[in-house]
């Protein structure tokens, strides 16, 4: 049961960094103006922060709940989460302050993005932050492929308790 919950919550949180990514983003691009499509898009990407910090944290306690109890297949698996994690932490709520503070700068200007001084800097912190959530999705892609295969099995050796095989495991 926790097994098909973690595939589940790690399911749901790929697909969403997919759609938004490679569906939501490019749609409200080619349907809005610039301004508009990149304020919608950055509301987009805060929940999809929000539902990623959230749903790393309980995947890594599920995970570390199944290599307490022996099952090491999810020692990989909570590497993969916790990259994820970071990824979600540097590119959304390190950067992302500092390209929301040349857009209000921007606009308090009375000026659009495009026509700020400060434009080349938002590219390329826009570029940075693109690259992160690039990794984020291939690091997703990796998770669901390596869960996409058989149950993990618990590793318990004879006449060992499980918290022993998860010592041995960690070795």
């Amino acid at each position: 049961m926790q097994h098909r919950l973690f595939c589940m919550i790690s399911m749901l949180w790929v697909g969403s960094l997919l759609t938004l990514g490679l569906v939501a983003a490019p749609v409200l691009f080619s349907v809005l103006d610039r301004e508009s499509a990149g304020s919608v898009a950055a509301q987009l990407f805060r929940i999809e922060a929000i539902v990623g910090v959230v749903c790393a944290l309980v995947l890594i306690l599920i995970g570390n709940r199944f290599v307490k109890s022996g099952i090491v297949d999810y020692k990989r698996v909570r590497w993969i989460v916790a990259v994820m994690l970071l990824c979600v932490l540097v590119g959304y709520f390190a950067l992302q302050p500092f390209m929301n503070a040349i857009r209000v700068a921007a606009q308090e200007a009375g000026t659009t993005l495009a026509d700020s001084p400060d434009v080349t800097k938002f590219g390329v912190l826009h570029g940075i932050s693109s690259a992160i959530y690039l990794i984020e999705c291939l690091f997703g892609l990796a998770l669901v492929w390596r869960l996409s295969g058989a149950k993990p099995v618990k590793i318990v050796p004879t006449n060992k308790s499980a918290k022993m095989a998860a010592k041995r495991a960690r070795r």
